[in-house]
């Protein structure tokens, strides 16, 4: 039995990702990581957002996130069923680091208009370009 790692930030295209990963989990008898990364910007908190209470908890916030959209892609009892991996770091690296040893990593596609629809968002792209495992990007 492998692993199948997902990325989820909460977006309509990672819940996209995540049920594709999970049915395609049913179908191996692989289990299901979902990995939610996030990282402090280049500058200063303070500066970039002011009013931010001191005891803000950007860990907490992101394990928040992905607990929602867990339940939201999956229902209460098919979230149990999906491991959960918070991290700190740059999310298409952190997604790489997450895939190491993995039999899949899944990731959704940004969605966007006009001309760029053709596009992959920076990180399935850098993804699908490093990855030490297959990748498949889940359009909409």
């Amino acid at each position: 039995m492998g692993r199948i790692v997902v990325g989820v930030d909460g977006s309509d295209q990672s819940i996209k990702a995540l049920r594709w990963a999970v049915r395609q989990a049913e179908l191996t008898g692989d289990t299901v990581e979902a990995v939610n990364s996030w990282e402090y910007p280049a500058t200063s908190w303070a500066s970039m957002m002011p009013g931010l209470p001191e005891d803000f908890d950007p860990q907490a916030v992101a394990t928040v996130a992905l607990n929602e959209a867990l339940e939201e892609a999956l229902g209460a009892d098919g979230a149990q069923r999906v491991e959960r991996v918070v991290v700190i770091g740059n999310p298409a690296q952190s997604l790489l680091e997450r895939a190491r040893g993995a039999e899949l990593l899944v990731v959704g596609a940004r969605g966007y208009s006009g001309l760029k629809a053709t596009l992959l968002g920076s990180v399935s792209l850098h993804v699908t370009q490093h990855a030490s495992c297959p990748v498949t990007v889940v359009r909409g």
